[in-house]
């Protein structure tokens, strides 16, 4: 029986057929040009067209009673197809572009929106600055960790694995008070900078300089991009103010490929940190979501003269991090590997999981991608006791096309990945072994900080999710109280693998892969080639890493709890066990109207 739903009715047209592996920010031909009220801002940086009517929407958002919505699309004819239990529809009309959109005014009767501790609308901070000469512009206030708490207790005291989540703007703040916000990470507090290396997808370089302490901002700074042709113009012409600032192009010589991984190089007087993290370099990445940061030791430089494998880890990350930066095949890069090579990297204990792009085969195959993570639960895991019982959960912010059924990626090659658990290999029943995909609800979105905007950072497409309706069988809410980021969409990408009663887990992965071929890698030839298209970078946190001969860490209860609880207990930074979707519940698809219910700042979706 078709039904329409409460946020409104939206088709898919039958002609817009997408071949695209990699939904996971497509990175757009244009740049985004920040502007409101019929001013042009100075400032654009390439982004994804996700993100573009994100920024477009927060910028001139449509209310839920603008009567002249109704004039700016007209109406056409849909054609309605229900999936039992989903609580969504599609249509198989090719009447009109599903991109022109096709959309029904919204009902006029008011809807009752969750109230929650979230800020009153604004008018965008973005737009407002971008109206000022750059001199003018205000800086954003967060406490960094001098004002608000010893910097050493947040680096070291009771937090042995590193892993932080970002500041949230519009919560309470002793949901902020073990966070970290980049002005903290790039703090000289953390140490004097002498120069730094920033890998990411979508860059807004003059955000980023600012974010720098006024004495670090004309320090040496490589940027590396993934962006081509248009967007990789427009970066430069970005960058040409600042002499102090590089650019390196990470070649992607396979289709639909992106540059997802997001690192910082900080080469300081006192030595040398990593991090690793979930956060474009841009404004609203560090503002009202949910991301994640490992942040490595301060690593000293070895003595003069030292060779071989000295400084080296027990996870081998000095050495597989050198690696990954050689893959780029880049002089530049060549140069940073070489200073990791004279640092002591010897107290990680974090394993590096990293995609490049290429054709794997062999032993290669190992190296990267989702064979990297089978091989590292191989070696450095132990076999679990009724192992088959305990569930895998992967979350994350965009979805690739898994294929025609779950036979086809997820529940084959990936998911044997993930259920590796030590060498000894057990023939287990795989489709019995519960998968948990934790992705955001249209409900999630609209009851957000942010709102409906925040959904341009979620860009997964109608044209990808109509052909994988068995997926979103799969899908679990996001909420996320014990950090108090329920409303605080995730931009973070987790994955792991929790005892049936979620108060253990195997291991735990933060990463900027989404759930993704592109990122993750997909066989072909049979079996004996791994494919990969994309740049991707996580750690790997493993029990006997850290001393422990159990096979499991403990999750911690509150992530921001205070010292009852063993250092050893893991901060997950959502809730578990999670929570299925409802049959009302639908996910989160960037590109098609939500018009009948409003979101926290009473607006609608149009994305148009």
């Amino acid at each position: 029986m078709s039904q329409e739903s409460e946020h409104g009715r939206w088709t898919v047209s039958s002609s817009d057929e997408s071949t695209e592996e990699n939904d996971a920010e497509k990175p757009s031909t244009s740049s985004l040009s920040l502007s409101g009220h019929g001013k042009t801002s100075g400032s654009q940086y390439p982004c994804s067209e996700a993100r573009k009517v994100g920024q477009k929407r927060k910028a001139s958002p449509v209310k839920f009673s603008d009567k002249s919505f109704s004039t700016e699309i007209s109406p056409a004819k849909i054609q309605r197809t229900s999936q039992e239990g989903l609580g969504w529809c599609l249509s198989s009309s090719d009447e009109e572009p599903e991109s022109e959109g096709q959309l029904k005014h919204a009902q006029k009767e008011a809807v009752k929106v969750e109230k929650f501790s979230a800020p009153k609308k604004q008018p965008s901070h973005r737009c407002e600055d971008n109206e000022l000469p750059v001199s003018q512009k205000p800086e954003k206030h967060y406490k960094v960790a001098s004002e608000g708490q010893d910097t050493w207790d947040l680096l070291n005291g009771g937090n042995p694995f590193r892993f932080f989540v970002t500041k949230v703007k519009g919560i309470k703040s002793k949901y902020n008070s073990g966070a970290l916000h980049i002005k903290d990470i790039l703090s000289p507090l953390f140490g004097t900078l002498v120069s730094s290396a920033q890998f990411n997808y979508c860059i807004d370089v003059e955000w980023l300089i600012r974010q720098y302490p006024q004495e670090f901002r004309k320090k040496p700074l490589l940027i590396v991009h993934g962006e081509k042709r248009e967007s990789k113009a427009e970066l430069h012409a970005q960058a040409h103010p600042y002499e102090n600032v590089r650019l390196c192009q990470a070649k992607l010589d396979i289709a639909f490929g992106t540059h997802h991984t997001k690192m910082m190089l900080l080469l300081y007087e006192e030595g040398l940190r990593v991090v690793i993290h979930t956060s474009n370099l841009i404004d609203a990445d560090w503002d009202q979501k949910t991301q994640g940061i490992w942040l490595s030791p301060l690593y000293p430089r070895l003595p003069h003269g030292t060779t071989g494998s000295a400084g080296e880890s027990v996870t081998n990350f000095k050495s597989d991090l050198i690696l990954y930066l050689m893959t780029y095949n880049s002089p530049t890069l060549k140069e940073w590997a070489d200073i990791i090579q004279e640092h002591d990297l010897s107290e990680t204990r974090v394993y590096l999981l990293g995609s490049t792009p290429g054709r794997y085969q062999g032993n290669q195959k190992e190296k990267w991608g989702h064979f990297r993570l089978r091989k590292l639960l191989k070696e450095y895991t132990s076999p679990i006791p009724a192992q088959e019982s305990w569930p895998v959960i992967g979350q994350f912010s965009s979805i690739g096309s898994m294929g025609a059924d779950q036979s086809k990626w997820l529940c084959s090659e990936f998911q044997e990945s993930l259920i590796t658990l030590g060498g000894t290999v057990k023939t287990l029943a795989k489709p019995d072994i519960p998968i948990h995909l934790i992705y955001p609800t249209v409900d999630n979105v609209r009851q957000s900080l942010e709102g409906y905007p925040a959904g341009g950072s979620l860009p997964y497409s109608i044209q990808t999710a109509q052909k994988q309706l068995w997926l979103h069988s799969y899908f679990h809410k996001w909420s996320a109280e014990t950090s108090g980021r329920s409303h605080a969409m995730p931009h973070i990408k987790t994955y792991m693998r929790p005892s049936p009663d979620f108060q253990k887990i195997a291991w735990f992965l933060v990463t900027s892969a989404n759930l993704s071929k592109a990122a993750w890698g997909a066989l072909e030839k049979n079996g004996t080639q791994l494919m990969i298209r994309s740049y991707e970078l996580g750690v790997l946190f493993l029990p006997s890493a850290f001393g422990l001969d159990t096979g499991y860490f403990h999750v911690k209860k509150k992530m921001f709890s205070g010292s009852n609880e063993p250092v050893t207990s893991f901060p997950v930074p959502y809730d578990l066990p999670p929570e299925q979707y409802g049959s009302k519940d639908r996910p989160w698809i960037w590109n098609i109207p939500y018009t009948k219910a409003p979101d926290t700042h009473g607006n609608m979706w149009v994305p148009s």
